[in-house]
Order: structure tokens, then sequence, then C-alpha cells
């Protein structure tokens, strides 16, 4: 099967960035997203155009309309088609704050990125993909949302409510693009060292340790990457609207 041409949104950094780099080492030519200049991404626009010359960097922010509309146009007129959409950028609660004392502005601001801008996003870039000729290549559409769309954390609730409600979306799109050959994941990533778990990473090390998870590590970044790349080489073509967890067994039930 043909290695396709695939836009990671949230794509320089934390996972985004492992996801990029991996599917660019497999042969996948790869737009990363970001919100930063190119000059403020440090070495991953050399080590990404170092896996393929034709791999990009795409500056803009999914909140924004205008924005959404131009990445998706961006990546059409530099390659002509759209295989995989990676849904990866998010944001989380500027300061963690009890639920009954959350502002609507931290609601507004983290709902606008996790779930307005990756819906509206997908909604355009799913638009155009039914409009193009099948290849050889998978075609799907993969989010990354979080063990938060079913766990609750009432110290930042409005990230899973986003969360949440992105979890319906994967399934909503995989209703709706299913007929014309584009499947939709959800890979449902747990507690893992990024930028985002680094200021609360010590308390998270402590629950790990007494016995939190049954495989006993925080996740690293490239433990998601491995995934989108199993799902983005065509491994799972009769599965769409599935949850994969990649949560070190989190979710598992034991007594």
């Amino acid at each position: 099967m043909e290695n396709g041409y695939v836009l990671v949104t949230g794509g320089a950094r934390g996972i985004g960035r492992a996801i990029s780099l991996l599917l660019a080492e497999k042969g996948f030519t790869v737009a990363a997203v970001g919100t930063r200049p190119e000059d403020a991404v440090g070495d991953f626009l050399p080590e990404l155009r170092a896996l393929g010359d034709r791999n990009i960097y795409i500056r803009g922010d999914i909140s924004s309309h205008e924005d959404r509309l131009r990445i998706i146009d961006t990546f059409y007129d530099r390659f002509g088609r759209l295989d995989i959409l990676v849904n990866n950028a998010g944001v989380a609660p500027a300061v963690r704050a009890d639920l009954l004392e959350m502002t609507e502005e931290s609601f507004d601001r983290v709902l606008g990125v996790n779930l307005r801008g990756a819906f509206f996003l997908t909604q355009y870039a799913a638009s155009r993909m039914v409009a193009d000729e099948p290849g050889t290549a998978a075609r799907m559409i993969i989010t990354t949302t979080s063990i938060s769309a079913e766990t609750s954390s009432t110290n930042r609730g409005e990230y899973c409510i986003s969360k949440a409600g992105l979890s319906m979306a994967v399934k909503l799109f995989a209703d709706r693009l299913a007929p014309y050959g584009i499947n939709s994941y959800e890979i449902r990533p747990g507690i893992i060292e990024t930028d985002m778990t680094a200021g609360v990473r010590d308390k998270y090390e402590a629950k790990i340790a007494s016995g939190l998870l049954p495989i006993a590590r925080m996740g690293k970044p490239e433990d998601v990457a491995k995934t989108v790349y199993a799902l983005a080489r065509g491994d799972l073509a009769y599965t769409t609207g599935a949850v994969i967890n990649v949560d070190g067994g989190f979710t598992l039930s034991r007594l």
C-alpha cells in the first residue's frame, strides 16, 4: 500500500512531534501544523525535512476560522490531496481551577481549540477529502483525545468536557465518512511525558509508584506515535469509530 499525505496538527511538539517524525521516517509525506513561527520550533523542522524534502511546516491556530481554511488549502495547494488527518492539537487550562471556580474564559479557550477547532478543521478537511479520487493509500482521520474523555478531574473540567465531546465527534465522522472509504479513529492517551504534564509529573509518578497503572511508567510520545503508524499503514482497515487506549492499562478494571 502506498504511503500517503498526512497533516498533523500540534505536530511540532510533544506527541505531535513524535507522530510527525515517525510517519516521515516511515515514508509518509508530512505537514506539521503549529502555532509558533518556523524559527521558534528549534531542531524540529530540520529533523522533519531530513526525513523527506517534501515535508513542510504550516503555521496556524486551529481555533481560528481563517487559519483552519488556510491550513487545509495550503496543504492541498502543495500536495493536491489529503489521505490522513491527525487531530492532535490541544491545550490544557492555563490555571487548574476547581470546577466551582472555573471561568467562562478558560472554558471557551480550551473548548475553542480542543473541540470546536478540531471539529471544524475536520469538517472542512473531510469535505475536501470526499471529493478526492481514492488512491492506493489508506484514508482516515485519527484523533488523539485523552483518558480525560471518561475520567473526571474536577480541577480541569473544561479539558475533560472538550475531550468527551471530541470522542463523540470521532464516532460521528466515522458514521458519515465510511461510505467514502475514510475511517475515523480515536486514540486515547493516558499519562504521557509532555510539556502538558511536566508541572504535575511528581504527582503522577507518585501515583504510578502506588499502583495506579499495570504498566508502571509514564507513557512516551513515541508510544502514541507507534499506534498512529499502525493505523496509518492500514492495519485496521475493517475498523472505524474505535477507541484505542494508549494508557498503560489505566482503564483496565482490576480488583
